[in-house]
């Protein structure tokens, strides 16, 4: 008997479906960080002294490339390896959220601010009055590890997991994960940069507590380099992912309002930023008014003359009808309508029996899954699927996405 074609398809078939499923920006940088490190292997170059990141020759020299360099250039296969396979769920989630264009900004924004913190550190420990070392500030980094470590902060932040598994061998607390993995690499292998890995994770948790939102533009930005004609080639290619849907203030993954001062930010409202790791967008909503579909207005018997009740139409979708059913909290209300001129009150009785409470999500939760790019309607069918569960609807609409 013939087996499964499923179970027929050879690795080169596997290979590259599971490629396709890799978004552009974070394919290309696998490519190029591959490329790089094989045209190195090649030629013989082994001077990673004149690309790494170092200290003394960045504040010494002004050799700002060495910043972007450092990232590109990896020391051996295991290296390389290592790094692309950890940015591809990594890479490919964050870019999944933020689009493929706003994701290169964040490497770029990583990238800097690692070097930032990595420069600052080491010039302490060099120039400090109790106890000077210059080990730090003589030291040459290489990889994209750093970066990744931020990444793995950030992701963190966005899933909202209590836990998290360390290559499967045991849980930890998720609060903990980014600082157990830089102690296991630490233990397990000598020749790695301690301080640029935790320079990664300071870098991380700064971008989630909201202290980089001032230099991170907003959705305007993104669109306008999106509409250039020299990347046009790109962005119409079916793996890029287009930067749409963000909060008024472009903010990803953390979330402030435009009104809050900059010391509120800083001193009362970071707990707000940390659980508000969804960015809002505004969207623009049709007046009841001036919808032909709807032209009366309904409202509960006793209640105010301006609080209105949302209409269903006879040809609404399976969609619009889930949300209807959900919004009957009460076993017994009346309702009063007017047809031909004549007032007709339906008592509807259900003292007998108790109806499952419907899931109940804010509308700021709504709008949060709308910030990140997804359809609204598809966002209500998958709130209402989930019960309520802000996290499994998220799961849902994923895998509605097409790859």
């Amino acid at each position: 008997m013939r087996s499964n074609i499923v179970s027929e398809a050879g690795l080169p078939t596997r290979l590259g479906q599971w490629w396709e499923g890799i978004p552009f920006l974070s394919s290309s940088v696998v490519v190029v960080c591959g490329a790089i490190y094989l045209a190195c292997l090649l030629v013989g170059y082994d001077s990673f002294a004149e690309v790494c990141f170092s200290p003394f020759d960045v504040t010494s020299h002004f050799q700002v490339y060495r910043i972007y360099t450092a990232i590109l250039f990896h020391g051996s296969l295991i290296h390389v390896l290592f790094n692309m396979m950890a940015l591809v769920p990594l890479g490919s989630e964050l870019e999944r959220i933020m689009g493929s264009v706003r994701f290169l900004y964040l490497i770029i924004l990583l990238a800097t601010t690692n070097a930032i913190f990595h420069l600052f550190i080491a010039l302490v420990v060099a120039h400090n009055p109790l106890y000077s070392n210059e080990y730090l500030l003589n030291e040459c980094a290489i990889g994209f590890s750093g970066v990744l470590f931020s990444m793995i902060v950030i992701e963190t932040s966005l899933s909202g997991a209590q836990h998290r598994s360390v290559f499967g061998l045991f849980n930890i607390p998720a609060k903990w994960y980014p600082w157990i993995l830089l102690a296991i690499f630490q233990l397990l292998m000598t020749n790695v940069s301690f301080l640029g890995h935790l320079c990664g994770i300071l870098s991380g948790f700064a971008y989630t507590y909201g202290l980089f939102n001032f230099i991170i533009p907003g959705p305007s930005f993104y669109s306008n380099i999106e509409s250039f004609s020299w990347i046009s080639s790109c962005v119409r290619r079916p793996k890029f992912i287009v930067s749409t849907g963000a909060s008024p203030s472009g903010y990803l993954p953390t979330y402030s309002n435009p009104n809050d001062t900059q010391s509120d930010i800083l001193s009362g409202n970071i707990w707000r930023n940390i659980t508000s790791l969804i960015p809002q967008r505004e969207t623009t909503v049709q007046s009841e008014e001036n919808d032909g579909r709807f032209p009366g207005r309904g409202r509960t018997l006793g209640a105010p003359q301006n609080q209105a009740v949302n209409p269903v139409s006879s040809d609404s979708s399976l969609q619009a009808r889930l949300l209807d059913s959900s919004n009957s909290d009460h076993p017994s209300h009346t309702v009063e309508t007017e047809v031909n001129g004549r007032q007709f009150a339906d008592n509807i009785n259900a003292t007998t029996r108790t109806p499952q409470q419907a899931p109940v999500l804010s509308n700021n939760d709504v709008q949060k899954l709308v910030a990140m790019g997804f359809d609204k309607t598809q966002v209500e069918v998958a709130v209402a699927a989930a019960d309520g569960d802000l996290n499994v609807a998220i799961e849902i609409l994923m895998t509605q996405q097409p790859q």
